[in-house]
């Protein structure tokens, strides 16, 4: 069977039309598939239309109208998905909320887009919007899918997801009625759904995307990939991220590809090998603790088994990736390939459920290029995005055959880009979008009348097309000396290395560069044990001078690097610190996912800064740490200082 997406105008189209069609012209085809107490259960496209319309007359029941906001709250599962598909049928409008935010954090959204019904997965999620509730006069209804500690009140607006989606009233046939009017009315131009910033640089925005915004770039991206509905995904990452719904709702939506939901998120990689997905986006971390979770257990490994590993990943990162693109190699390799595919490459690709994989994706940050070439070398199609909230995930991606680590690829389909005077990256596509959420003023800051959008990202071309993402523009300073600091490429190298999870770099108008590093527990763990060093802590292990030494050379070999690189050969790390707690989104150093939130930093842990540009050997750290409970803790502790010596430029050489 060809593609749907190729035979489906997808411009002039919605997301619900789509579901509609699927159901229509495969109703037994599996559209969801969920892991619920060990088993997989199975929902086909004639299914998810059944509950979804049932979700949609019990929001018309509820008097929600075309363009009201509903919020959706929980952990990746089939009744949530429902529950946004369902808003999309009425044309009301969802916005997907992070599960692991605090009420504080889930308050500026609640308020500001006056969602009226949020759609929440257990107790955790209603209690939170209980003691919100008074502070939000547009929320009348909050539906919850746990029912464990829960019952309905309907006078105070709480109701399950069983009630709403039963079948128990005299206007079902006129509300099923309404509803596919609805459905069948619905134009491109009808917004999609509204995601949250995660706050990077400021108080999180609303990001508005329509239909044809969305629809035409997942076409386009689909027909890229080869996408069709025998393809299957595995959802797992945040709801309320822009990558999840464009994948798990709307590219899923259009090509009619299978998304699998983990139990839970303590048992992903198990059910992400059980799956066996042809699809895949995961961030640099998932890569990286797979490849750390891999190098642990060869280090702990027999001699013959460990050399059997060495041997053929050898002979695959010799000629592993030239394999993968297609191109020439020398008989004996392709012989030794084929091989070690037998004896080493696919048993391990199946224990790790990638066997199946048709391209796998990452973004958000710089994937390590050892970790890179390591999954091509395995037959493993992996590739670099690049891309925003605001143009609806894709600004770049690379072309099967054009795979390089060192960049994000060419501009997506549809796309185009330039770099403007300052070195920022500017994108214009069909997939850029309305605005900001009630702010025109932020939205006219960012994008231009005649629609191009300011990244933010400093970036540049190299000769063959493909772009290079440097850091944030607004973030690349100068050193002192007047030479160029760009702190996250800095960080990206460190992170590079499987001992460091996080950095910190500091340095603009300074005379030189300094880092706070956050130690891989695994990782280092790991590697403390194999040699016999005891620890009963993060704090503690982080304090071990064997760790300072491990890190040192970490941060010894991004200077080498650096000293290559003769534009920003000056940005050497000089001194560095391990911190005695892990970086951490709720204590406000990291956002929601996971990327750093450096005002924050640099005003909580200042004394540990200007430490670093002084002549102490350590300083002392009191800081308020926040547990999961929503208690807080004082940590205080006393953090050695380390210096790095620098190395000298290529040009100095």
């Amino acid at each position: 069977m060809p593609s749907p997406h190729i035979t489906a105008n997808n411009d002039a189209m919605t997301v619900p039309q789509h579901v509609m069609r699927h159901a229509r012209m495969r109703p037994d085809g599996v559209c969801m598939r969920e892991k619920r107490f060990g088993i997989w259960r199975t929902y086909t496209w004639a299914q998810v239309r059944e509950t979804t319309l049932a979700v949609a007359r019990g929001l018309l029941a509820l008097d929600i109208q075309p363009g009201a906001r509903v919020g959706v709250i929980g952990r990746n599962r089939p009744e949530l998905y429902m529950a946004v598909h369902a808003t999309q049928f009425i044309r009301a409008v969802p916005v997907p909320l992070y599960n692991d935010a605090s009420s504080d954090e889930l308050l500026p959204p609640l308020l500001e887009a006056d969602i009226e019904v949020v759609f929440a997965e257990d107790q955790e999620q209603v209690d939170k919007l209980l003691s919100l509730r008074s502070r939000l006069p547009a929320l009348r209804c909050i539906v919850y899918i746990e029912s464990k500690g829960l019952r309905d009140d309907v006078s105070g607006g709480i109701v399950s997801f069983a009630s709403l989606t039963g079948t128990r009233r005299d206007n079902v046939a006129a509300l099923t009625s309404q509803a596919e009017h609805l459905i069948a009315s619905g134009t491109s131009a009808d917004l999609c759904v509204i995601c949250y910033t995660s706050g990077t640089t400021g108080r999180p925005k609303g990001v508005v995307l329509t239909h044809a915004n969305m629809l035409s770039i997942a076409s386009a991206t689909a027909q890229l990939e080869g996408l069709t509905t025998q393809d299957t995904m595995l959802a797992y990452l945040p709801m309320a991220w822009v990558g999840d719904h464009f994948y798990s709702h709307v590219q899923a939506s259009v090509v009619g590809f299978t998304v699998c939901f983990p139990e839970s998120q303590d048992t992903v990689m198990a059910d992400l090998r059980e799956a066996g997905p042809t699809y895949l986006f995961a961030p640099p971390r998932i890569f990286e603790s797979i490849l750390t979770d891999i190098h642990i257990r060869m280090q702990s490994s027999a001699g013959l088994k460990h050399r059997f590993f060495d041997f053929f990943m050898k002979l695959a990162r010799m000629y592993g990736r030239d394999v993968l693109d297609g191109k020439r190699v020398p008989a004996f390799a392709r012989f030794g390939y084929a091989l070690g595919g037998l004896l080493l490459y696919s048993p391990l690709k199946n224990s790790l459920g990638l066997r199946r994989l048709k391209v796998a994706y990452t973004a958000g940050e710089a994937l390590g290029p050892e970790i890179f070439d390591f999954y091509r070398s395995l037959g493993v199609n992996l590739k670099q995005v690049y891309g925003q909230t605001e143009s609806s995930v894709y600004v770049c991606v690379h072309r099967n055959g054009d795979v390089r680590s060192d960049t994000v690829g060419p501009p997506a389909p549809l796309v185009e880009v330039k770099i403007d005077e300052s070195g920022e990256l500017l994108y214009r596509s069909p997939g850029v979008f309305s605005g900001y959420y009630a702010s025109d003023e932020e939205t006219q800051k960012v994008k231009t009348l005649d629609g191009w959008v300011h990244s933010g990202d400093a970036g540049l071309f190299t000769n063959d097309g493909h772009i290079k993402i440097i850091d944030r523009a607004k973030d690349v300073g100068r050193l002192a000396s007047g030479e160029i600091f760009a702190p996250k490429y800095i960080e990206n190298r460190l992170k590079f290395s499987p001992h460091i999870k996080e950095a910190v770099a500091f340095g603009a108008g300074r005379d030189g560069v300094v880092a706070f590093i956050n130690i891989e527990l695994d990782s280092v763990g790991n590697w403390a044990e194999r040699n016999g060093i005891a620890y009963t802590s993060y704090a503690q292990l982080a304090a071990l001078p064997q760790v300072y030494e491990l890190v040192r050379d970490a941060v010894s070999r991004v200077n080498r690097q650096l000293a290559d690189e003769p534009s920003l050969a000056a940005s050497q790390i000089h001194k560095f610190l391990i911190l005695n707690k892990e970086l951490d989104a709720d204590d406000g150093e990291l956002t929601r996912t996971g990327k750093l939130r450096r005002r924050v930093i640099a005003d909580r842990y200042a004394p540990l800064i200007d430490a670093l540009y002084s002549d102490v050997s350590e300083a002392a750290v009191d800081i308020v740490a926040t547990l999961e409970d929503g208690r807080t803790l004082s940590i205080k502790a006393v953090v050695r200082i380390d210096d790095v010596p620098t190395q000298l430029t290529q040009v100095a050489l």
